[in-house]
Order: C-alpha cells, then structure tokens, then sequence
C-alpha cells in the first residue's frame, strides 16, 4: 500500500452495522469508506465501479450472500481483499467464505478499534482471522464433511517449504515460526512469498486451508 488512505466498501444489511463503522472510519486519516452496500449483488457491482481495497462483508444479504459475492469478486480478477465481518457462532458458512477468496475473518462483538486495525492489516497484504475464534474457526472447516474428491496432492515444494506450510496451518504467526525452524523472521517471510507463488495461494488464510486439505495439519 501507498500512503494514501485505505479505501473501503462496507457490505451489510444492518444499516446500524454500516453506519457505526462508516462514523468511525470518518475520523480517521488513512482509512476512506467510498461506498456502502446493503446486499451482495450490490457490493460486487460497487467493488467492479469503486475498485475499493478493502470490502467489509457481513455473510447473511439479501439477493447474493456475501460468499457468493466475495467468490465472484475473486473471479474477477479485482484486487479488493475482502474481510468477512459476521457473528461465527451462528453462521455454518465461514469455511465457505475463506475458500471463496476471502482474506480475513471478523466476528461483529470485536471491539471497533480492531475491526479497523484488521482492515489496515489485509489492506498492506496480509491476512487475518480473529485472535478469539482462530482455532475454533479452523476446526469447524476441517470437520465440515466436503464433497467426494480426492486429497490434494502438493508438488514443487521444497521440504523446508513444506515445514513452513505445516506450521503456518498450525497457526504460527512468522515470529513464531522463525524461531520453531531456528530461521530469521525475514527468512520465514520469504519462505512464504514463495508459498503463495507456488500454490497460487491468494494469502495466508488460503495456506492454512491448503495445509488441511493437503493432510498436513489435522485436528486435535
């Protein structure tokens, strides 16, 4: 990112939602909301005019959910990052969401001044999924029952690669996993850069479900 403000879209069909978040965002320097949408047809039509960085999306909308709508702003190429904002508890579709392209997960009791600080962490390019719920959300996407298919195969990766990989499903932040592989942070960063290209990983939270489907990282 630049120096320039964070562009965001908020997408959600709670205008109480929308407003608090538009309210706070007004305050700040380097965080701009460009637009709001109250469905999930209309934010992938606002993402494709306003070319936000950011979509802030709720899940539950009228016309399109919001997996449906990151899916499709994924497949077309835009270079918005979405962040799924929603309550976890009552929603099945999170795993859904991640695998859709998005590249981070929120619950909406967090408090304001975090939802912000993740909106400025996946807009400089990384992921990010609620401290709260990491383990929790991870567990529930690799026990969800998925269609017959076979287990993904990783090819082109270097044993070290597959090290990082298996500790970044772990949930092992770069600090963490520099010091686990006795490695510099700025080695752990590479290892991943790497990982993103070879995988074709859209971010982090894209690794971790590849860490599972893979068989590298299982529950428990």
């Amino acid at each position: 990112m630049t120096d320039r403000a964070v562009r965001v879209l908020l997408a959600d069909d709670q205008e109480l939602i929308r407003t608090a978040l538009s309210m706070v965002m007004a305050d700040l320097d380097d965080v701009e909301v460009v637009g709001e949408a109250a469905t999930g047809g209309e934010a992938v039509r606002l993402t494709a005019q306003l070319a936000p960085d950011v979509v802030v999306m709720d899940i539950r909308m009228p016309e399109m959910d919001g997996i449906e709508a990151t899916r499709r702003i994924a497949a077309a190429g835009s270079a918005a990052r979405v962040v799924v904002l929603t309550t976890f508890d009552d929603d099945e579709y999170v795993h859904g969401a991640l695998r859709a392209g998005a590249s981070g997960f929120l619950v909406k009791d967090m408090a304001l001044d975090d939802i912000i600080g993740a909106v400025r962490i996946v807009a400089a390019g990384d992921a990010l999924i609620a401290p709260a719920v990491t383990r929790r959300l991870i567990q529930d996407f690799a026990n969800r029952p998925e269609p017959a298919r076979p287990r993904r195969e990783l090819k082109g990766i270097t044993d070290r690669e597959r090290e990082v990989l298996t500790l970044v499903g772990g949930g092992l932040s770069n600090t963490e996993i520099a010091a686990e592989l006795c490695i510099t942070v700025a080695t752990a960063k590479t290892y991943l850069t790497r990982l993103f290209t070879k995988l074709d990983a859209r971010d982090r939270v894209h690794l971790v479900i590849i860490a599972y489907e893979t068989g590298l990282v299982s529950v428990g």
